[in-house]
């Protein structure tokens, strides 16, 4: 009975320990942010590494609180020997770890990795978004990868381009956009 009752207090030691642990885990998530970052840049275009991390502390959170719980309804619900609920204990608990990793792996395929081709506006038409001086420059709103973005672009003619006023893309060299009045 001695045995019970110390496996009956260290599953309730593990469980109540990395339940609070890993519910601090979450509200930090929540409140200060998780650990990926989106990085978009008109200069480079990235990749998103998706990475399934069975070892995490996400994930060792996970077995430890499945592995808690688990045993411990099995000594006191099912009332089953020290053993088997070690057994089931840790089976639970790897069973939680995989899903945890799991999640996680599906969460950060939502991640979605954003690719810039400047040289797709080549002769799309748009409008100027602000005033543009000959050879100066200025911003444009122009329809890009499906959506009406605004972006800085050059003057190429000797002529003043009032805003609102329609452009062309001319032409896109060392990533700088030049347009002209149609």
């Amino acid at each position: 009975m001695t045995d019970l009752l110390t496996l009956e207090n260290v599953f309730l030691f593990v469980s109540i320990f990395s339940t609070l642990l890993y519910v601090i885990k979450m509200v930090l998530f929540f409140f200060v942010g998780g650990d990926s970052e989106v990085d978009a840049s008109f200069d480079t275009i990235t990749e998103t590494e998706i990475s399934f991390n069975f070892i995490s502390m996400q994930s060792i959170l996970a077995f430890f609180m499945g592995f808690g719980w688990s045993g411990l309804s099995a000594l006191i619900q099912f009332q089953t020997g020290g053993k088997i609920a070690l057994l089931i204990a840790v089976g639970v608990g790897l069973f939680f770890m995989y899903m945890s990793a799991y999640l996680m792996f599906c969460i950060k395929k939502l991640t979605k990795t954003v690719k810039f081709d400047l040289n797709e506006l080549k002769d799309k038409t748009g409008r100027s978004y602000t005033s543009f001086e000959p050879k100066s420059k200025g911003q444009i709103e122009i329809d890009f990868n499906g959506r009406l973005s605004i972006m800085d672009a050059y003057n190429l003619t000797d002529e003043k381009i009032n805003a609102f006023t329609a452009i062309k893309v001319e032409k896109i060299e060392d990533n700088k956009i030049y347009i002209i009045k149609i």
